[in-house]
């Protein structure tokens, strides 16, 4: 049965908890003019990503990344998997942390912040216990109720700008380039399509669909950054943590049950990052239950939990943060180049061969 729906909704929602938050700030800090530049460099190596990995992943009906690099060998499982799981590791870790503060940065500044970010890894974890199927219906009955009025808001939120804001809209120097903030932004481009390749016998889909849906994304990167920059201009913008949420906060609509529109939109954006929590700590306990086939993958769903938790613990503030966000950049960069490609060689290799009975 097609799920291309359910996918394509998880897609969204998996990106969009990870685009206005910190992505901003990273475009912001890379450049002080010609935004648009590094976001498109961004959604480019997105979309060319993207339809590799899928190209890759249509060579194997019914095969999952775990099963494709089992059938190649076990040393290339290895040298992939490994790296893979460490990567979904410190995914958890520092969106668990860095939500918690900004959860707590935001409205909820009197709850201590072990209890934040127990909460956020509680509800994750109860969701990646359950099956796949059950983590995709939740994200298409969050996106019912939550995706039209974010989508309202969102585009109310250009009732501010200024237009001159705009100008220079070209970075002739491309200082960019040698901004660790640009590439550490990669986290929003590159952090949601792996899941892609770990659902294939669960849920089927379309691959048109989902680059449909990729282009609903195009708009959301692109006004994250100039909302704020045309509402305060790059030097104001600039100075804030989170420029996008600061922006929100200057938009009234009357008729919303909330005082604020951030509220809402946070609290939105709060469910998302869950689901997104959840679908990639469900992908790296289907890794390591290969390796302790024995252990019911809830047991281990609560092992990895816990010991995630502690490591929160362990990271004392936002400066540390941003710290292990850079020291991830160069695993992160390894896995969503390296993952597609290889999986896009090893099917174009035994297509060549003519025999896919190993995989």
């Amino acid at each position: 049965m097609d799920r291309s729906f359910q996918v394509v909704i998880m897609y969204i929602l998996t990106h969009l908890s990870l685009i206005f938050f910190m992505y901003p700030r990273n475009i912001i800090a890379s450049t002080g003019e010609g935004h648009w530049l590094p976001i498109m460099i961004g959604l480019i190596f997105h979309f060319l990503f993207i339809a590799i990995y899928m190209k890759g992943l249509s060579y194997f009906p019914n095969k999952d990344l775990i099963t494709i690099y089992l059938g190649v060998g076990k040393f290339i499982a290895i040298i992939f998997l490994l790296p893979i799981t460490l990567y979904f590791i410190m995914i958890i870790i520092i969106t668990i942390r860095a939500y918690s503060e900004i959860i707590t940065i935001v409205f909820l500044s009197k709850t201590p912040l072990w209890a934040i970010m127990a909460f956020l890894l509680f509800i994750s974890t109860y969701l990646a216990s359950k099956e796949v199927e059950s983590i995709f219906r939740t994200g298409a009955l969050i996106a019912f109720l939550f995706l039209p009025l974010i989508i309202l808001i969102f585009g109310s939120s250009i009732q501010n700008v200024d237009w001159h804001y705009l100008f220079p809209i070209v970075d002739k120097q491309f200082t960019f380039f040698t901004s660790s903030s640009f590439y550490v932004s990669f986290f929003a481009v590159g952090g949601g399509f792996l899941f892609l390749g770990f659902i294939q016998p669960y849920l089927s889909y379309q691959r048109k669909k989902i680059l449909i849906g990729a282009l609903f994304l195009i708009p959301c990167f692109i006004l994250s950054v100039y909302i704020p920059i045309l509402t305060f201009g790059q030097a104001t913008a600039s100075t804030f943590m989170f420029p996008f949420v600061m922006a929100l906060d200057t938009v009234e609509l009357d008729w919303i049950i909330f005082d604020r529109v951030t509220m809402f939109f946070l609290m939105s954006l709060i469910t998302f990052i869950m689901l997104y929590i959840s679908l990639v700590l469900w992908k790296t306990i289907r890794i390591i239950n290969v390796c302790f086939p024995s252990v019911k993958p809830i047991y281990l769903t609560i092992i990895l939990s816990v010991f995630i938790f502690l490591l929160c613990l362990l990271i004392p503030n936002w400066n540390d943060i941003e710290r292990i966000f850079f020291w991830n950049t160069y695993l992160r960069f390894y896995v969503i180049c390296a993952v597609p490609i290889s999986v896009l060689y090893f099917g174009m290799r035994i297509r060549k061969e003519g025999n896919n009975e190993n995989f």
